[in-house]
């Protein structure tokens, strides 16, 4: 067995039904990633992304919502929350099959545009927009969602001066003040706050959305049902809104995201990704008016379209003795991939082969100098020596954008693959490595006697 911490009952490469599609694409991509040179002694860190498997989620979650969507009625916009893998041949890869943008920053935002994503398929829901910022999504286009009062006064006087081309909504966090605070969004719950939404919708008629925000943990995502009652209390609040104003002046919900990865990082279908047809009946069910024709729905689907279809290779540069175990020391740590609770890793030879023999527990570290940097304790792998390769699984997302230069560690190379008929498999750069000069010049290299010779 090379793979710890399988999930109960689906198989995988030890189990009964054998490995699924995704875990043979992966297992050729390993192999093929250690001939073909894309890891190696001096290349002893990459993340590889599924481009199969990403675009067989994102059409499964296409398919998912489409027979929903009353005839004739407002269409499902998807997005993809950007900071989830913050990759511009990501975003274009996801934009080709209908997934647009779900931005948190100004720097997101100039990701999309960089991707080709349009406007009308872009949402801006920065908790942070600067007066600036809101300026420039004025005459954008873009979705933008407020997430307070004194955002919405900043719109009134910049609306003032100019027009905009852009919709509006609020964003809304329907679980706050039930046993937790609110960080994004108003808090449906505090006390005055469904009034203040109300008057605030009934004084500018330009406000036109409403976004369900509900509280999404680090380890994984929400349970649909909480996600699905949440968007019961913003539809509600919407049709509130709607007989307060004499018309349908709130005519799209943004349901947000929050669905976890599927356990496996297989095709839709193969014991695999999120079950985006379970929640979008789950959501018909909670919420029955919400595909009745009468609004226009966006979702912003994150680590559920992308976790499991990435994982992180990493050298094992050493194996030590200690404490009575054995620790494997890598270059992949907490820092970038989180803490393994709950993540499945998969072990290789050193050739790129699934690793044989039998499990062993082991400690796993990665390559910061910090006490938290101990990626996986008692690990159940075939026993790791010098040299071979260790695979974090479903960190497609939430896990390349994770890195920090702690250390000053160089962020490692991004690849994307696909079948290259039969069992072959081709590559293609989504984010090169960063070189040692890259990293200086980043660290202000160009300003090296500033503080000797300025002041």
């Amino acid at each position: 067995m090379s793979e710890a911490a399988p999930e109960e009952g689906t198989g995988g490469p030890s189990g009964a039904s054998g490995p699924t599609e995704g875990e043979l694409r992966r297992e050729r991509a390993v192999r093929a990633a250690v001939v073909q040179g894309i890891v190696g002694e001096e290349r002893p860190l990459a993340g590889l992304l599924d481009v199969t498997g990403i675009r067989r989620t994102a059409r499964a979650l296409q398919s998912a919502f489409a027979p929903l969507v009353a005839e004739g009625g407002p269409a499902v916009r998807h997005t993809f929350a950007v900071r989830a893998t913050p990759l511009v041949p990501v975003l274009r890869l996801l934009y080709e099959d209908r997934i647009g943008a779900e931005v948190a920053s100004a720097a997101e935002l100039a990701l999309a545009r960089a991707a080709g994503v349009q406007p009308g398929h872009t949402v801006l829901d920065s908790p942070t927009k600067t007066v600036a910022e809101l300026r420039e999504a004025l005459g954008s286009g873009v979705l933008v969602d407020v997430d307070d009062a004194q955002e919405l006064e900043r719109l009134d006087a910049l609306r003032g001066e100019a027009a905009a081309t852009s919709t509006f909504g609020v964003r809304v966090d329907p679980h706050a003040g039930e046993g937790r605070r609110a960080v994004f969004g108003v808090p449906l719950a505090h006390e005055g706050a469904r009034e203040w939404i109300v008057s605030a919708f009934a004084e500018r008629p330009w406000l036109t959305r409403l976004h369900a925000h509900s509280e999404v943990k680090n380890a994984g995502g929400a349970d649909p049902g909480r996600l699905a009652e949440g968007v019961r209390k913003v539809y509600e609040l919407a049709e509130e809104i709607n007989a307060a104003a004499g018309r349908r002046q709130v005519d799209t919900l943004a349901l947000g995201g929050g669905l976890a990865a599927g356990a496996r990082e297989g095709d839709v279908g193969d014991r695999a990704g999120a079950d985006f047809a379970g929640y979008a009946a789950l959501l018909k069910e909670t919420v029955p008016g919400l595909f009745d024709g009468r609004y226009a729905l966006v979702t912003g689907f994150g680590r559920s379209l992308l976790a499991g279809h990435g994982f992180l290779l990493a050298r094992v540069e050493y194996v030590r003795a200690m404490g009575g175990r054995r620790l494997a020391v890598t270059h992949v740590g907490t820092r970038m991939a989180g803490h393994s609770c709950g993540r499945r890793l998969a072990a290789y030879d050193a050739q790129g082969r699934p690793k044989a023999g039998p499990a062993l527990a082991q400690d796993l570290a990665g390559p910061a100098q910090f006490d938290g940097e101990l990626l996986a304790s008692g690990a159940e792998l075939p026993e790791l020596e010098q040299g071979d390769w260790l695979a974090v699984l479903d960190t497609g997302a939430y896990g390349f954008a994770r890195h920090q230069a702690y250390d000053s560690l160089t962020r490692p190379g991004i690849h994307g693959f696909a079948p290259a008929g039969g069992e072959g498999v081709r590559f293609a750069t989504v984010r090169g490595s960063q070189t040692l000069a890259e990293f200086v010049a980043e660290s202000g290299a160009a300003h090296t006697r500033a503080l000797t010779d300025d002041l």
